[in-house]
């Protein structure tokens, strides 16, 4: 009978818990370790005291005591609340997971208080009451979330991109509902100051600029600009530089490089101003190709412009790369005024939908205004010519930035279909389309040069495109257009095999890929970037004009690649590279040629852009920082690659 009393205690030793909660580790210890081998059983005496037990290792006796309250009876009571829980009688013992869930849960209202009055942040190491907090573990071991340390230079970091990202107002970090909010979520941070948030953030851009600057550095070819005026409420401007070209690795880039603030918007000096402060600010003397603008100008202004591009540009054109409006403007233009043209009509259409009928001129009998049978004629002729338009806008939305080859088709294509509108003797149509024709014709003009030379770059057209789409627009005139594009094109290739291009580490790593450099063991100055050689160098392009120009013509000379539709143009001239040495670099600076101004979200919008009066109260510097830092974040980690060409390079 003592053995059986004796196993039957052991036992009860062993599962002492009747909670069906998941046992935790500190329990499981608990409960697991080994017993005494010889356990003395008491005598049968009511008062005796129970076995002395081992000393207990949970941490839950750092809160709870054990007092006896009868015979064979004990109970723990809560250091806090003074609340008692049961914890033995005779035998049987009730274990410690309703302890534990009296403190962690918020049971106590003692530790409920201290915990409302002292909140602890996820950056603090927790103390050991936090371990209550925890969901019960399972049975078995899983992998431990490492604790991490406090760092208020990180958190400032975090402020600074914070700010950034969404446009929060600097001012922010002072508002005393958010002083409130950091100083529960972390009491021991310091909140920054205005002056200190704004430190931070042009740190971050500054950090930022520097990734920037090494791609720039490393571009093997050109930058194209884009020039964007905002207005403001005040009587400065805003000037949105980006800057957009193709990188050693054959992968299309459009950054924004700065936000210049133009104290005098209108005058003829503002757009080459913000173009040199430029090229000035990013060290791109000599590497400028293409300037695309947002609106038109005034002669002196084009001119300054076109002066600009040859000096910092020499010999490409003489500054003949000037895309005189941005694609997105100029379309935006038209439809609003096409609109406007019809504003009666589209009235009372707009008004029909409003009401969810187009027939309420029979079932309301107050509604008298609805679209006739030549309403709805004239609008489906107004959708006909303004859906080219809203088409070719959509391809400035895209996610990967397009090449500029693309839009010659849209182009010429609305160019065309405008000009025979004009002419019908429908009057609604030709009084509708001769004014869109008329401001069409303008962007046509301005843009024909630079999108003819770039769908040249095509090899599934090159010019047979431009003589058969010229053949269509200009009729019996088209002879001498395509002759301008042939002859810029072959003047545009022979200054780059005349051009020196700067000896970037991409050029430099095609250059050994095509050749051996000569060693020059003596040291004595002999490469071909020593001085004295000019002579040399002007033998060299003499001798080999007639060779590199060959080098085009065979281009223009193959058969047209078929005419799939996702042709990747860019990987087609990598690909190539290697047959047409100067012809691929040419090529990668025109198809970088950007025809928008404005970022993929901007394309349809209808107004002018204005910088908000909060932002025209902070310094130039500021500003810029927390713009171009934006779009840098922004395309840090959507950088598009462009597709793979599936397509085999030429032996």
């Amino acid at each position: 009978m003592e053995v059986e009393n004796s196993n039957q205690i052991m036992n009860n030793e062993l599962i002492p818990m009747e909670d069906t909660q998941p046992l935790d580790s500190e329990m499981q210890l608990d409960i697991l370790e080994p017993q005494p081998n010889h356990i003395e059983l008491p005598p049968n005496n009511a008062e005796q005291q129970p076995t002395k037990r081992r000393k207990k290792k949970s941490i839950v006796w750092e809160h709870f005591t054990i007092e006896t309250v009868g015979a064979g009876c004990r109970r723990a009571c809560c250091k806090q609340c003074k609340q008692s829980f049961a914890y033995s009688t005779g035998s049987k013992v009730a274990g410690t997971s309703h302890l534990k869930r009296h403190i962690a849960k918020g049971t106590c209202p003692v530790v409920l208080r201290n915990q409302e009055k002292n909140q602890l942040s996820p950056y603090s190491a927790p103390s050991k009451m936090s371990s209550f907090s925890d969901t019960p573990k399972r049975r078995y071991r899983t992998a431990s979330v490492p604790l991490i340390s406090f760092d208020a230079d990180r958190c400032r970091h975090e402020i600074a991109r914070m700010i950034i990202m969404h446009d929060y107002p600097l001012h922010m970090v002072e508002h005393p509902g958010f002083v409130a909010f950091v100083q529960n979520l972390q009491p021991r941070f310091d909140m920054v100051s205005f002056n200190t948030v704004q430190g931070d953030c042009v740190a971050t851009y500054l950090r930022e600029k520097q990734s920037i600057q090494k791609v720039i550095e490393g571009m093997p070819g050109r930058i194209c600009l884009t020039l964007d005026l905002w207005s403001s409420s005040r009587t400065i401007g805003y000037m949105f530089v980006s800057g957009q070209f193709i990188d050693s690795d054959w992968k299309m880039h459009r950054k924004l490089l700065n936000v210049i603030m133009e104290p005098y918007p209108e005058s003829d000096t503002a757009f080459s101003h913000s173009v040199a402060a430029c090229l000035s600010d990013w060290s791109m003397d000599g590497k400028l190709f293409s300037v695309t603008i947002n609106q038109p100008l005034s002669d002196a202004s084009v001119d300054n412009l076109r002066a600009l591009l040859s000096v910092k540009n020499p010999l490409v054109l003489d500054g003949q790369l000037l895309v005189g409006n941005c694609l997105a403007r100029s379309l935006s233009s038209i439809v609003q005024d096409a609109l406007a043209s019809v504003e009666g009509i589209v009235k009372k259409v707009r008004d029909s939908v409003k009401k969810s009928s187009l027939c309420l001129d029979t079932s309301d009998p107050d509604y008298k205004d609805a679209p006739s049978v030549e309403d709805w004629k004239q609008i489906e002729i107004l959708c006909t010519y303004l859906k080219p338009l809203f088409d070719t806008a959509n391809l400035l939305t895209t996610a990967a930035t397009p090449t500029t080859n693309t839009f010659f088709h849209e182009a010429w294509k609305i160019q065309l279909e405008l000009a025979r509108a004009a002419a019908s003797e429908d009057p609604f149509v030709s009084s509708l389309t001769k004014f869109m024709q008329e401001k069409f014709d303008k962007y046509w003009k301005s843009c024909c040069f630079i999108l003819a030379i770039a769908v040249v770059m095509d090899p599934r057209f090159k010019m047979k495109l431009v003589e058969f789409s010229f053949s269509k627009i200009y009729g019996e005139e088209a002879a001498s257009y395509v002759k301008v594009v042939d002859d810029g094109i072959h003047e545009l290739f022979l200054e780059y095999v005349a051009l020196p291009l700067p000896l970037t580490p991409a050029y430099a790593e095609e250059a050994n890929g095509a050749s051996i450099k000569p060693e020059d063991p003596q040291g004595m100055g002999i490469s071909g970037n020593g001085l004295g050689l000019t002579d040399f160098d002007v033998y060299i392009m003499e001798t080999t004009s007639q060779l590199a120009k060959s080098e085009l013509d065979q281009y223009l000379e193959e058969s047209l690649l078929p005419r799939v539709h996702e042709f990747d143009v860019i990987g087609w001239w990598k690909l190539n590279r290697m047959k047409y040495p100067t012809l691929s670099k040419m090529a990668r600076d025109i198809l970088s040629i950007p025809v928008c101004t404005v970022p993929a979200t901007s394309v349809f919008d209808t107004v002018r852009k204005e910088m908000d009066s909060y932002r025209c109260s902070l310094r130039p510097e500021t500003v810029e920082a927390l713009i171009c830092a934006k779009d840098w974040l922004q395309s840090e980690n959507v950088e598009t690659a462009l597709p793979v060409v599936k397509m085999e390079a030429p032996i």
